[in-house]
């Protein structure tokens, strides 16, 4: 290990050394941090109602200059994921906590708007297709187009952190070509000593802080050559310890997008891996017909 690499992983061990107290401390959700979040969700939802609306910036580059936007569909045609942070301004400034608002989109090729909705909507199998940040999932209920759901969601950057985690999910599409879903997290527990003879929750709102709240938004818009996948996430966190904001403020931000993009890309694989099997069976059955 050279010295540079040396000296960088010391640093970020003395970093934590002087983080990690701090962050070990419980916190309590103050009503106050839960308003102002619900505010700043309202406002967000009532920019993404305008969007639904015919002649609205359905999808993320929409609303960019021609050339940014379709620099952008020529990327995700190419496989790139296009990533944007959303929760930058004043608005987003919550007391005793962190808003964190990111927005993802991916392209699948060949790929149509039923088989994506049919991935999104399995969600006894978000288990193995989000392995490992998801450890379990479950479908609860299911009236429709709305559904109830647990997710044990596993977080990792230096410590681990589990939670147990219900929402409330609603579908809906536009037309022919077009649908979204919005998720509103209902339940959010710390897991203390998960996996051990000792594990239980903690009481939601008085636990580390990692995770206190999370909505999400997908849009879904089937082209001639495959389908968009978009994400949009809102949560809620705990505030850094005062006075280290410039050294953990980076660190906490990195959760939420790595997350995301995860959650895109292991998606786009699903998607991809279903459409193919799809395309096989088509073809066998073709073969079958033919040998007859």
């Amino acid at each position: 290990m050279n010295k540079a690499i040396r000296a960088t992983a010391m640093a970020l061990v003395l970093a934590w050394m002087l983080v990690a107290p701090g962050l070990a401390q419980t916190v309590e959700l103050e009503p106050e941090t839960l308003s102002a979040f619900d505010r700043y969700v309202g406002q967000a939802e009532r920019r993404m109602v305008d969007e639904l609306h015919a002649g609205g910036s359905f999808l993320l580059p929409d609303g960019w200059s021609a050339e940014r936007r379709d620099q952008t569909y020529l990327r995700l045609r190419r496989g790139e994921m296009a990533i944007e942070n959303l929760g930058q301004g004043p608005e987003a400034q919550v007391p005793h906590g962190m808003v964190h608002h990111w927005a993802a989109i991916v392209f699948v090729p060949s790929a149509t708007l039923d088989q994506a909705l049919a991935l999104i909507q399995d969600y006894d199998r978000h288990q193995n297709v989000y392995s490992p940040e998801v450890l379990r999932s479950r479908l609860l209920q299911r009236q429709g187009d709305d559904f109830h759901i647990f997710l044990r969601l596993r977080k990792h950057k230096v410590r681990t952190v589990v939670l147990d985690t219900e929402y409330d999910v609603h579908f809906a599409r536009l037309d022919s070509r077009r649908a979204y879903s919005r998720s509103h997290s209902t339940r959010i527990a710390e897991v203390e000593h998960p996996g051990e003879r000792g594990e239980r929750d903690l009481l939601p709102g008085k636990d580390h802080g990692f995770l206190w709240a999370l909505d999400t938004y997908w849009r879904f818009r089937e082209a001639e050559d495959g389908v968009f996948i978009q994400c949009e996430a809102i949560s809620l966190t705990r505030d850094v310890p005062p006075g280290l904001g410039w050294l953990v403020g980076p660190f906490v931000e990195s959760i939420p997008r790595e997350s995301l993009e995860f959650t895109l890309a292991a998606t786009r694989k699903a998607v991809t891996m279903r459409q193919a099997a799809v395309a096989g069976v088509q073809i066998k059955e073709t073969q079958d017909v033919r040998a007859k």
